[in-house]
């Protein structure tokens, strides 16, 4: 795996009471074998973030938010690829998937696990792991929002931890309201806007009330958990497992289609994390996301 993202270990009873820290990230992870060399065996809570593989809009260079579209031909290969990575990692035995309720993310966890050879997984799915709400500016190409607004603006609206850009108007077609998606929701949580402030209360109840309650069952059988999600929640759930505070988290590119592995004692503390595959080929694609506004 490639060097670790994270300097602390970090429990999560304490995120709960103090669920934005404020150190940050760094060291490398250690070979499996020589965390089992440690007396930890198969028997921990086992992680893997994945975000969906490339989009149609991502393609198209377009603000995409709550839009549910599909993957492009790359996004198919990609989420592919990421199978092959799982099914290759020995020690690894997933369990249970958790989704988003859009597309990109139900067909990259479809596709990845049909890769991997578990397509007979469980699945849990839930809007809190849906990406962040853009806005007015979804459907926007995001070059050409830099050029009217200026990147700073622009850069501002993406990776600020607490500025959200301007709210769809009253009515707008693109709101979410009548989406039967989210019959069950509350119509006052389906957001107008978001920034990453909002994204991160939204996905750590869910972190700790669900995803948490099947690492603990599916640790003491060895088994994984999978969520597939999207950029900005999984970097939520990055701010908060790995303790990267505000000014850091604005710099956390996720690439797309390569599972990211995060191991955790019996405390939930992250003790080792990582992509997996070429630690190159996760850095460039990283560069990639980052360039998209520039």
């Amino acid at each position: 795996m490639s060097p670790l993202l994270s300097r602390k270990r970090i429990g999560l009873l304490s995120l709960l009471s103090n669920p934005l820290p404020s150190k940050g990230c760094g060291t490398a992870r250690p070979a499996v074998g020589a965390l089992h060399g440690q007396g930890y065996a198969l028997e921990v809570p086992d992680l893997i973030l994945l975000r969906h593989g490339r989009s149609e809009w991502n393609e198209l260079n377009l603000f995409t938010g709550w839009e549910d579209v599909d993957l492009n031909a790359q996004g198919e290969r990609e989420a592919w690829t990421a199978g092959e990575l799982l099914a290759a990692e020995a020690d690894l035995d997933l369990r249970v998937l958790h989704t988003s309720v859009l597309t990109r993310a139900i067909r990259t966890a479809e596709i990845t696990l049909h890769a991997a050879g578990r397509s007979w997984l469980p699945v849990r799915r839930s809007w809190r792991l849906n990406e962040r709400h853009y806005g007015d500016l979804t459907g926007k190409n995001k070059k050409e929002t830099a050029d009217d607004f200026g990147l700073e603006q622009v850069t501002q609206w993406r990776r600020s931890y607490d500025v959200p850009p301007p709210p769809l108007p009253p009515g707008d077609p693109r709101s979410n309201l009548s989406d039967p998606r989210y019959r069950d929701v509350p119509p006052e949580f389906i957001p107008a806007t978001e920034c990453l402030k909002d994204v991160v209360a939204r996905v750590t109840p869910y972190f700790t009330d669900v995803v948490v309650e099947d690492l603990r069952r599916e640790s003491v059988r060895g088994g994984a958990v999978i969520v597939v999600a999207h950029g900005n929640s999984l970097r939520a759930l990055r701010m908060v497992l790995q303790n990267i505070p505000e000014s850091e988290i604005t710099g956390l590119e996720i690439p797309t289609g390569i599972p990211y592995r995060v191991q955790f004692d019996d405390e939930l503390n992250v003790l080792v994390a990582g992509y997996l595959g070429d630690p190159a080929a996760a850095a460039a694609a990283a560069e990639a996301v980052a360039r998209q506004a520039g």
